[in-house]
């Protein structure tokens, strides 16, 4: 079912109308907005930022005790960080651990204009969507400079780029999970996570282990189409026949189900 809900999302982006026409960024260029795996690299520990109340701090202040979700992106975002925090929010809910108690979570923004009280407020939000398990201080809503931000983007290998016409940032959806060292250890794609498959990146990253490469879900803001022109048609059409027929089949699913429950009648 998380399946059929992420090809109709896809659908829908790639065939929003408001798609395309004006943004400045090249195809070859929305090409280049996607994860690199770069398993077993090492996230610099010297990057600083800031965090939700405006103190200074360095990321190796959130390493060494238990692993980290690590996730980018902006706070302004339309709509798919949003999602991507709901998935990965909605997937620790299903976990035995908790946030605080046996890992942490980074949210770091990419929008070097953004602001510690974005950040307070998303935190906020975010723990009261979580519920009361687990620390409020194993969260951590982070702005920096474009340096820090950028060099911890090459290090995860989170390729962005700014649209100066649309004011938005194109960037993939997803987040990583670093080792207590902040090594980087697994990759999940998309904005729904399974609960069991992140306990068992959790846990292997808990002593070390770092994960094989993953399959990509290319999935871009909704503001963004990957591809235009005569092959973006092509892959639209690919999409759009690939969702009508899940439709229909989950049609007929459903209406089998029904007709097996239905009570034969008395002869």
């Amino acid at each position: 079912m998380k399946t059929f809900f992420a090809v109709i999302f896809l659908i829908v982006c790639v065939s929003s109308p408001s798609v395309a026409a004006n943004n400045s960024l090249s195809d070859e260029q929305l090409l280049q907005i996607k994860f690199d795996q770069k398993l077993d690299s090492q996230v610099s520990p010297d990057l600083c930022f800031r965090d939700e109340t405006g103190k200074q701090i360095r990321l190796g202040d959130y390493f060494g005790k238990r692993p980290v979700v690590l996730m980018l992106g902006y706070y302004g975002c339309p709509m798919l960080c949003t999602l991507v925090l709901n998935g990965a929010t909605e997937s620790f809910r299903g976990l035995k651990w908790s946030v605080g108690d046996q890992f942490d979570v980074i949210f770091a923004s990419i929008d070097p204009d953004e602001t510690p009280p974005l950040a307070a407020e998303k935190k906020k939000n975010y723990l009261r969507r979580y519920g009361h398990r687990g620390k409020p201080n194993g969260w951590h809503f982070l702005t920096g400079g474009s340096n820090s931000i950028q060099k911890l983007a090459n290090e995860i290998g989170f390729r962005f780029a700014y649209d100066p016409a649309l004011k938005q940032f194109a960037h993939p959806s997803g987040f990583v999970v670093l080792t207590p060292e902040g090594k980087v250890a697994h990759y999940f794609f998309g904005v729904t996570y399974s609960a069991a498959e992140l306990n068992s990146a959790l846990r292997n990253a808990s002593v070390k282990k770092i994960g094989s490469p993953v399959e990509q879900l290319i999935l871009l803001c909704c503001e963004y189409s990957p591809l235009r022109g005569k092959y973006g048609y092509v892959i639209m059409d690919a999409v759009r026949v690939g969702g009508i027929a899940m439709v229909l089949g989950l049609g007929v699913i459903i209406f089998r189900q029904q007709n097996r429950r239905k009570p034969e009648k008395p002869r």
